[in-house]
């Protein structure tokens, strides 16, 4: 189990080339909130990365079991901003600097159980 008070990193692998990453701590207890400040290397990244780097920490155990999340994008980022989006709930984003801040709900089971398709049907 990770220590809910550590900042965990997570990168996501674009083939040697420079990757986005991710800084996340989540508070103790179930039901906190998870803190998250996607950062991106200068110059060209791989169309879709980002959102990888959304997936992987939207998919971490500790996230899933958190309530509310607050995370930190750069200005600009469309990408990280979109995803966020779509596996967030009742998101609201604000400038700050070079960055947007985001607050949202994260929503209960938003991984798919065992067996059944991420579209919502089930598998055989």
């Amino acid at each position: 189990m990770t220590n809910p008070d550590g900042p965990r990193h997570i990168e996501v692998d674009d083939g040697g080339q420079p990757a986005p990453a991710a800084e996340v701590t989540t508070s103790a207890g179930a039901d906190g909130t998870v803190r998250a400040s996607l950062h991106a290397p200068a110059g060209h990244i791989t169309p879709g990365s980002r959102a990888s780097l959304v997936d992987a920490v939207m998919d971490l155990p500790e996230v899933q079991a958190s309530a509310r999340m607050e995370a930190t994008i750069p200005l600009g980022d469309s990408e990280s901003l979109e995803r966020l989006r779509e596996r967030t709930e009742d998101a609201v984003t604000r400038p700050a600097g070079s960055t947007t801040l985001l607050d949202a709900n994260i929503p209960s089971g938003s991984q798919p159980e065992p067996g059944q398709d991420p579209d919502g049907g089930t598998t055989s």
